[in-house]
């Protein structure tokens, strides 16, 4: 096992699978000359050459286009998209042609592409580059939603990802770039769609994804200094959801929270809500709760921030209450 950051554990799964697989190209604004906005793709530019590493226009529709058009042509594009606030211009080629054209064409054409970048709030950038897009993406048919939230399992997912025939969107976060954890040495997959049990526990199953694992961790840390023995469900992917690993838990706790960062209208947190109380309605002793972002475009101020997004207070503050805990 090795230590490093959550960008190299992505450039190494990009590095690795181009080194095999020549069809393999990466493009987005700044990837090239400038080893990327937030150094994911560092070096690569000197190993692969500019045909194989492309610095893009500012023009995602226009660049998620091409990407497009030369996966129909047999090459495997990973597009890199600065944010995926930014992928809002370019959102029509995502769902009107990526996760359409296996359907339209009859199955003549696979979209092997990968989209990926930032996702979520990343401190003061307020309300246009503070957005999470994840359940807008997943609720459409034709792509695959990965949300990684450590080094480790964010290489094995993108090198799944990239080897993948349909188009992934894979949702990173700026402030976990610079984690650090261990990654395991030589090759691994992980497969997408497959839940991961980060803590066992009795009493409440907390389910999330992404960076705010580390705030469902912290939570459930204090959680057990008072007695509380809370299962932790890291989801990984959100298309296609691992629901059995989430109901087998709440068929063991008997009591469920969701902790998202996303607003709660038709949030992943609703889907899995609608998902529990249909197949283990009557495992439940008490109603299901969800944190999500308030319902309200991101503030600048750091007060307004913290009071919007979730965090180990309110998960603490869910869980007594589905414990019908007094505080």
């Amino acid at each position: 096992m090795r230590t490093i950051e959550f960008r190299e554990a992505l450039r190494e799964a990009m590095t690795e699978e181009m080194r095999k697989d020549d069809r393999i190209f990466l493009m987005g604004e700044e990837v090239a000359e400038y080893n990327g906005a937030y150094k994911v793709s560092k070096g690569m530019l000197a190993e692969f050459g500019e045909k194989r590493v492309i610095d893009t226009p500012i023009a995602e529709l226009g660049f998620a286009g091409i990407a497009v058009g030369a996966a129909m042509n047999g090459l495997r594009p990973i597009v890199e998209f600065m944010t995926f606030n930014f992928s809002l211009v370019a959102i029509d080629q995502v769902i009107n042609s990526a996760a359409k054209m296996m359907s339209m064409s009859g199955g003549q054409f696979n979209i092997p592409i990968v989209f990926r970048g930032p996702t979520g709030s990343a401190g003061m950038l307020s309300s246009q580059h503070s957005q999470s897009f994840d359940s807008w993406y997943a609720n459409c048919p034709g792509l695959k939603v990965v949300v990684p939230s450590n080094p480790a399992d964010a290489k094995g997912l993108l090198k799944s990802a990239i080897r993948d025939n349909d188009p992934v969107i894979f949702m990173e976060s700026e402030q976990m770039y610079g984690d650090k954890a261990e990654v395991p040495d030589g090759e691994y997959l992980i497969p997408i769609g497959l839940a991961e049990i980060k803590k066992q526990g009795k009493d409440v199953t907390l389910v999330s994804f992404g960076k705010i694992m580390k705030v469902v961790l912290s939570a459930a840390a204090e959680l057990e200094k008072e007695g509380i023995s809370a299962e932790v469900i890291d989801l990984r992917s959100i298309r296609p959801i691992d629901y059995s690993t989430v109901i087998e838990s709440v068929r063991k706790t008997n009591r469920l929270v969701i902790i998202e960062e996303a607003w709660p209208l038709g949030s992943i947190a609703t889907e899995i809500t609608y998902k529990v109380q249909q197949d283990a309605f009557d495992y439940l002793d008490a109603p299901i709760k969800r944190i999500t972002c308030a319902d309200v475009p991101l503030p600048y101020a750091p007060t307004l921030i913290e009071a919007s997004l979730p965090n180990s207070n309110r998960v603490i503050k869910a869980v007594k209450e589905v414990m019908y805990i007094k505080f």
